[in-house]
């Protein structure tokens, strides 16, 4: 059983509960999202996989996901870059914020995000079960494409380039 960590809007840790529990209730959760630059500026994009519980096939930043109990957010987010994407590199946390997007099946993703970014020119060696594709793309051609097919991409996402995290 996979749990999340609940907190309040202060990141103090108000319990553990089983993540499809708490996104069936929308209770606020601490995640993290990594964004993952190469040398040139352009952004490392993945495409979830098409069996994700929430927001398959939609195109979002590197990786992302839950710290465990008693992981800290660079721990957490140095294990799941190597499990998904199949590569690390050094990571920074570039700040945090917290959202509410309803998502499709009755879930609500509601987090306190943790926003780790890092370069490397590394390929990735994507986790099938967690990764669909992925792709380098320039900052304004992703704004551009985001404007255009929004339906694309996911949720949180749209609200970091919204809030400046890139």
């Amino acid at each position: 059983m996979e749990e999340v960590i609940l907190v309040n809007e202060q990141d103090e840790v108000t319990g553990y509960m089983e993540k499809m529990e708490a996104h069936r209730l929308g209770l606020l959760h601490r995640a993290f999202s990594i964004l993952i630059f190469n040398t040139k500026g352009e952004l490392l994009l993945q495409q979830r996989a098409l069996n994700k519980y929430h927001s398959p096939g939609l195109w979002t930043n590197t990786c992302c996901s839950h710290p465990r109990k008693g992981e800290s957010i660079l721990a957490a987010a140095e294990r799941r870059l190597m499990e998904e994407m199949g590569m690390s590199c050094q990571l920074l946390v570039k700040g945090s914020f917290i959202y509410n997007a309803q998502l499709e099946g009755g879930l609500t993703e509601h987090e306190l995000d943790y926003i780790l970014a890092g370069i490397t020119n590394d390929i990735p060696f994507i986790n099938n079960d967690e990764v669909a594709s992925y792709k380098y793309i320039d900052f304004n051609e992703l704004k551009t494409d985001i404007q255009i097919n929004p339906s694309q991409y996911t949720y949180w996402l749209k609200e970091m380039l919204n809030r400046n995290f890139f």
